[in-house]
């Protein structure tokens, strides 16, 4: 991080802005927004400019920029196209030790203007350090769409609850978890639909049933201040982009994280920073952490009250073994969330350019383990075969020779084009095509390893046509 974000208290504070034209009139503007009383200096002043000079909080000097203009404020503005003299200014504002700011001159810059998105008293500042402005208006734009235009309301709501709901709720760790339930409850939609009344009834009931007492007279052991939750999140393919919008929303409020070898690091760089992050993978022949003990730290974990994270990659329920999971927690009577995945099939496929289904070529789509037991692979081969069908199996890269071996052995053709994806969607995504005779050749000379996803159809032809990803790839036919 190179410069360190803030936000300063100008209100009623002295600002001096050296400059008259366009650019100059929108900094004045930015700081008479935030409270500031401003000192424009120029020798001439724009139109627009002169028409803002009834604001009692702005004064217009048309003189030229002396040091002295510098005594009493609390930042400075250089908005003039004369380069020289905003050297000259950046380098008097520093050596009195105020924060100066030069437009589009950021190593004359103690401090950054950034992009705001103003939703008062909720603020968003976006800087990209003075290297990309277009970069940084783009994400401000973003955020404007996604940020609800009445978030403001909420923040007021919830402002005014803080001293009732400190003087309730003891517990600063309790606290934080009612102020969760209450973003995670109907209120927000409430106060985002203009209906502010019944957004306040919801929150007096919300915090009434949060403190129904126990025998101590404080929450009961029962309510949600003491449980704890499973979330059981599919992590998709690798890409952190194609996390669902859920799925971040609860690695962020999450206490303790289990997760997988295939959860790329650029995902769990996406975790809260301070969330206990446990690695429970597996790996072929090496299990370090069975499944049933994984199934007894998630029930343990959510009995102490922590919000439990369990992080798969793709999808849980598609070889994830997340029934399996669930079934222990519904055991135990341990609530859970399930957020669905991007699975690697569709996930890698799509990189790689192989739609799995195609009116030209594929109806239908079957998903397969490949990985082997004692050096054999027990599948129903003569069914598996069938016209205008993809088959796509997971974990099968050692199993790879004979997968090919059985599908030629029960009547598929030796020249059926497969693909071989390794690390599909991140930026190690390499990609070998072949055909069912040719595969575990290529993809033994091109050292590929795991996590693979073998593909295997007509609709494999379509790669060379179709592929987008450009990651290190290695294509042969």
């Amino acid at each position: 991080m190179e410069l360190l974000p803030i936000f300063l208290n100008i209100r009623e504070r002295a600002c001096l802005v050296v400059g008259g034209g366009e650019v100059a009139r929108r900094k004045i503007s930015l700081l008479l927004r935030a409270g500031g009383h401003v000192t424009a200096v120029a020798p001439e002043f724009e139109p627009q400019l002169l028409a803002l000079q009834d604001n009692a909080a702005l004064t217009l000097l048309q003189a030229e920029f002396s040091a002295e203009q510098l005594d009493d404020v609390l930042l400075v503005v250089a908005a003039t196209d004369d380069i020289a003299l905003n050297e000259t200014i950046s380098e008097l504002a520093r050596q009195r030790g105020l924060p100066v700011n030069v437009v589009d001159q950021p190593r004359l810059c103690s401090f950054i203007m950034p992009a705001i998105v103003d939703r008062s008293p909720i603020v968003i500042a976006i800087s990209s350090g003075g290297s990309s402005p277009v970069l940084t208006r783009h994400l401000k734009e973003l955020n404007e769409v996604m940020v609800p235009g009445r978030i403001n309301n909420l923040a007021s709501l919830l402002g005014s609850k803080r001293k009732t709901v400190k003087q309730s709720i003891s517990s600063f760790d309790e606290r934080i978890r009612f102020w969760e339930a209450v973003l995670d409850s109907r209120i927000p939609e409430l106060v985002y639909a203009g209906q502010d009344e019944k957004a306040e009834d919801n929150f007096k009931k919300l915090l009434t049933q949060w403190l129904e007492p126990g025998s101590d007279g404080k929450a009961s052991a029962g309510s949600k201040a003491s449980r704890g939750e499973v979330y059981l999140v599919g992590a998709g393919p690798g890409d952190p982009d194609l996390l669902t919008l859920r799925a971040l929303r609860l690695m962020h409020k999450a206490d303790v994280v289990f997760y997988d070898r295939l959860v790329s690091a650029e995902i769990l760089a996406k975790l809260r920073p301070d969330a206990e992050k446990i690695h429970v993978g597996k790996q072929p022949k090496d299990h370090p952490v069975p499944q049933e003990r994984i199934n007894e730290l998630l029930v343990s974990h959510a009995r102490a009250g922590k919000r439990v994270l369990r992080l798969k990659g793709g999808d849980p329920f598609i070889f994830g073994r997340g029934g399996e999971e669930l079934a222990a927690l519904t055991e135990s009577k341990i609530p859970f969330q399930v957020i669905p995945g991007i699975t690697a099939a569709s996930g890698c496929a799509a990189y790689a350019g192989i739609p799995l289904t195609h009116r030209d070529h594929a109806q239908s789509v079957r998903f397969l383990a490949g990985h082997l037991k004692q050096g054999e692979l027990d599948l129903d081969w003569p069914h598996i075969i069938a016209e205008q069908q993809t088959l796509v199996f997971y974990m099968g890269l050692v199993g790879l020779p004979l997968i090919c071996e059985k599908l030629i052995q029960h009547g598929m053709a030796a020249s059926t084009e497969v693909a071989v994806v390794q690390q599909g969607t991140t930026r190690h995504q390499r990609v070998v095509t072949g055909t069912l005779e040719t595969i575990s050749g290529l993809v033994e000379g091109a050292g590929l390893q795991a996590p693979t996803l073998t593909i295997i159809g007509s609709v494999v032809s379509l790669h060379d046509e179709l592929k987008w990803f450009k990651g290190d790839q290695v294509e042969n036919s």
